[in-house]
């Protein structure tokens, strides 16, 4: 009797753990469907967050110039003699002109080749298209925004431009 008992025990102990471990398994294949579940929604998301996803490519370069600001002299809020004072950028006064020029691309593989771009931009001060003069780095943003709108219609540009990469202005130029 005690032996039967004891292979009963087994049996009921076996089943138990049968149950137990097939109650694990489907938990487990559960959660790996939940996982894939999860990570193809995640996955469509990054798809559709790429999709639409502002794309641009910037380009820098240096200019070397000397320009004045000739309102400094006599303007009372620029020529305020006191510590304040900037009436001596009235006066010719050189300058490294840094440009950061970012323009939107329509899609991932070289819409716009960046080193051709920066080549063609430099050119519109080289060939004279574009000049320093007595402009402000605003001016000079909106100098450069007209010339590469006219050449690539319908794009964000964002423009920084910097009085030896100090103090300058950053343009956005959102369609």
């Amino acid at each position: 009797m005690l032996m039967m008992q004891s292979k009963k025990y087994w049996r009921n102990n076996m089943d138990a753990i049968q149950a137990a471990t097939m109650e694990n398994k489907f938990l487990n294949e559960l959660q790996a469907s939940e996982d894939a579940r999860v990570q193809a929604i995640s996955r469509s998301k990054r798809d559709r967050i790429k999709r639409r996803a502002l794309k641009l490519v910037w380009i820098t370069f240096q200019r070397e110039g000397i320009h004045k600001y000739p309102a400094a002299a006599t303007d009372p809020k620029l020529a305020t003699g006191d510590e304040y004072d900037v009436s001596f950028l009235a006066e010719p006064h050189r300058h490294i002109f840094h440009f950061k020029i970012a323009i939107e691309v329509f899609h991932d593989d070289r819409d716009i080749e960046f080193i051709q771009f920066k080549c063609w931009v430099e050119n519109l001060f080289n060939k004279g298209t574009l000049q320093l003069d007595f402009k402000s780095c605003e001016m000079l943003s909106d100098d450069l925004f007209e010339q590469i709108s006219f050449k690539y219609p319908e794009r964000h540009i964002e423009i920084d431009v910097s009085e030896d990469g100090e103090n300058g202005s950053t343009t956005t130029y959102s369609i």
